[in-house]
Formats: C-alpha cells, structure tokens, sequence
C-alpha cells in the first residue's frame, strides 16, 4: 500500500512539474529566466514547486495593464519648465542615452539642479529632518524599508507633527521590505493623518508571486523643491552596521527644477496605489536653478515594456570615452550589461567593479563571484570592499555622468522591482561621485586574476552552478 501511495504522489508531482513547466514556455518569458526555472523543477521539483507558486508566476501583465492606464501623465507637464534643455544644449558625449530617455519614457532633461552626495545615513537622515521641518506643503516618501527604531520613530514624530500642521503627509512602503517594521508605527500614522498605501501586501493564502515583484525604491519629494534618491533605506542598522563591519551606502539630495521628476513617479504610483489623481499645478511647482548640473529620472518596474533603466546604463557605458566606475552590492548582470563594460574595457577605457566582499545574501554572492574571473580576463579591475557591506549603487562615466538610485546590476532590479535611477549630468556631481568612489577604494581588496584562477575547483562548481539560478536571486 505504501509503495502504490509512494507512486501515485511521484507521478502527481511529476504531472505538476510538467504542467508549470509547459506555462512557464508558453508565457514567453525571458529565455534565460525560463531556463532557470525549468532547471530548478527538474533538480529539486518539490523545491521548485513551491518556489515558482511563492515568487514564480507571471503577474506582469496585470500590472503592466495599471500602469498602462496612468502612463503618459507622468512627465507631460515638464514642457512648462524654462530649464528643460534642447538638443543643442544636451552633453556631448552623451546624446545618445539623453535622446533614449526622452523617447522611452517621456524623461526630458532638466538643467539648473544643485546635487550632494551622502555616504553617512546619518548624516542623510539629519538632513532630510532638517529639509522636512521647513515643509509647507507636502511631504512624499516611497520607501522598500521603513524601520522603526532611533531614526525612523524620529521620523515618524516628525511627520505627525507636520501633519497636525496643515502639511500633507502621503507614505508608499513595500510590505516585504518593512517586515521588521511593527504594524502599530504606521497604525499611529494613519491616526494622525498621514495618508499611507502598502505596496503588494504580503497575503499567506495565497501568497502568489506578490514577494517577487517588490517596491525597491527610496524616494522622498519635499514641497516639489528638495528631493532625495539612493541606496539608503530608513533603519538604524544603516548608521550602526553589523557586529562584523559597517554599512557602506551613498544617497544625494537633488535641489532644483528637476525634483519634478521625483515628484512624478511617486504620484504615478500613489495613482495606482491609492486612485487618488494629484496632477494639479500646486503639486508641481517650478523651482529657480540653484545648480549646475542638468538630470533625467527613469522609473521602471514589472510593468514596463522595456528594462529602461537597462537601457539608458548600457548606451552610457557604450557612450564613453575615458572611464567606468560601478558600486553595487549584487552583481548578476544581463548579458548586455556585462558585454557593455567588458567592451568598454577592452577598447581601453579604466573600468572599475566594486563590490562587497562579504553580502547579506549568500546565495546571490556566489552567483556574483561566477562573473568575476570573466570580467578580470576582458581587463576590468574588480575590488572587493572590505570594511563592511558596501550597498551602494553608485556609477559614474568620465567624470561627466553620474548614476544614483535604488537599482542593482542584477536580473531583478530590472525586470522583476519597481526602481528609480538618476542620470545626473555635470561635472560638479561626478567628480564628486568620482571622490567617493575612490575614497571607498582605499578599503577595498583588488583582485588578481591569476589568484582568482586559483580558488578550489569546488569553490568555483557551486558559483557556477549557483549562476544557472541567478535569474531567480
């Protein structure tokens, strides 16, 4: 009797595998992804089952279907200000990704912004109190992590105490990302009258594929004038780190006309998230030039019909000339990415990787570490950080284009998260972005090709064996 059980529940489970496997080559998905499942369901089917029925199920085009609805509003009302720069005053070397932005999503570029970097949350978050205390009008956040703890229950008092004020107080937050977050803290905000949406709430029964597509954005818009983007969440281990090293990060703080921009994508989402319409002139005002460096902002998520944010970093890396620095904690890059800087390496630019040495994510570090000895062999220099965890995703293309925001250079950051980049134009913010970027160098690991080709043979099966699934990380 047990041995005919014993058979009916393996040929149950192999129907089952066959059956999402069919879906998943019917769904037309990326060809790599599908493979990485399809692999997953063979090697481990009881584990691939439930993870394709927990993360795995295709729910882009529903959501493509809302964002379809509300797309188009987004940036329309950007011809208004006198500081969107025309072709003739677009930065030389990089016409070509200003002009792919502006055609994908509508993102014109906006001159006249003043730009400061942050590689202390601590420093982030007392300025971001400071520029909230001055509110008049509204105060926006959309943020994957909002902790309650020092910093974030000074936060929280704040904004209730603006609110009391007159001040509008509108809150996006992930569900999955602010799981360590007690419930009470946005309870007390929502009966002080802070408006607050939860994006994808996290449901048991049935859990569906809401955790794989994730809200990983960290935006603040502070009266239409001051807006902040970048790495750093609200939580107090960003300031206090681990037992075993720091928490490295960089944000920035964008003052000028193109904080429009920011305002824009959170009101798309608050849109979706909230049905509320707030395209109004007040909630768009047209600030003075305080800067000197011009900026496009890039929104993307499941419901895109491209990987803009994709996109825009490969023609900038193909667009330049002398150099290539990029931070990230993730390193699992499509193809294109990764041809693109191994390209730029090989025709003689100074290309430069940095990465942690130590991650928050096993998994995913030894899918990254599959990509390192290609890289060191087509010339990049990769370092690994070491003071820490660095999570920075900072990028910066010939001291003339910096690049800030929430994405990673991995699968999911995009195609899978809702994400916000920066490409801020202006020699003033790269080389400063330049500056921090060797600043963290000086606490980094260079590595060596010739060691690297050295580690054990089994070391370096289970990073590529752990790639073919880097798809899903």
């Amino acid at each position: 009797m047990n041995v005919v059980f014993q058979q009916i529940v393996y040929a149950l489970v192999a129907l089952t595998v066959l059956s999402v496997v069919l879906v998943i080559i019917s769904e037309n998905r990326n060809p790599v992804k599908s493979v990485a499942w399809i692999l997953l369901l063979i090697f481990l089917p009881l584990l691939g089952l439930i993870a394709y029925f927990l993360i795995g199920q295709d729910f882009t085009k529903k959501y493509a279907y809302k964002r379809k609805k509300h797309r188009g509003k987004d940036q329309a009302f950007l011809i208004k200000s006198d500081q969107v720069l025309d072709e003739q005053e677009y930065p030389r070397a990089f016409t070509a990704p200003v002009k792919l932005l502006k055609n994908i999503q509508n993102a014109l570029l906006i001159g006249g912004n003043d730009v400061k970097y942050f590689t202390l949350a601590a420093d982030k978050y007392r300025q971001m109190l400071a520029d909230m205390e001055e509110a008049k009008r509204f105060i926006h956040l959309e943020y994957y992590a909002l902790e309650n703890g020092l910093w974030g229950d000074a936060l929280k008092d704040l904004l209730i105490r603006k609110s009391a004020r007159g001040v509008e107080v509108r809150i996006i937050y992930d569900d999955w990302g602010c799981w360590r977050t007690k419930k009470s803290y946005f309870k007390e905000l929502i009966d002080n009258g802070v408006q607050v949406r939860v994006f994808s709430k996290v449901r048991i029964l049935p859990l569906t594929a809401r955790l794989n597509y994730r809200d990983h954005r960290k935006l603040i818009i502070i009266d239409g004038l001051i807006g902040y983007i970048g790495g750093m969440n609200i939580s107090d281990r960003y300031v206090n780190g681990f037992n075993w090293g720091c928490w490295a990060d960089t944000h920035c703080r964008i003052a000028g006309p193109g904080v429009v921009q920011l305002q824009s994508v959170f009101l798309s989402n608050w849109q979706r998230q909230s049905g509320e319409v707030l395209w109004e002139d007040e909630y768009f005002p047209l600030p003075a030039s305080c800067g000197d460096n011009a900026l496009q902002v890039v929104a993307s998520g499941p419901g895109s019909l491209d990987p803009e944010i994709l996109h825009v970093m490969i023609q900038a890396f193909y667009s330049a000339e002398k150099y290539i620095y990029v931070q990230t904690p993730y390193f699992i890059p499509p193809e294109p990415l990764a041809g693109a800087l191994q390209a730029a390496a090989i025709r003689g630019l100074d290309v430069r990787l940095m990465i942690s040495k130590r991650s928050d994510l096993p998994l995913v570090q030894m899918a990254s570490r599959s990509y390192i000895r290609e890289m060191l062999e087509r010339g990049i220099k990769v370092y690994f950080y070491t003071r820490g965890f660095l999570h920075s995703k900072m990028m910066v293309v010939d001291g003339e284009l910096s690049i800030m925001g929430s994405a990673n250079a991995d699968m999911r950051s995009f195609e899978d998260n809702l994400e916000v980049q920066a490409f801020i134009y202006g020699r003033s913010a790269a080389l400063r972005a330049q500056e921090i970027f060797l600043e963290y160098q000086q606490d980094c690991e260079k590595i060596n090709l010739e060691r690297w080709k050295k580690r054990s043979r089994l070391k370096r099966f289970v990073e590529s064996f752990m790639r073919l699934f880097a798809p899903l990380l």
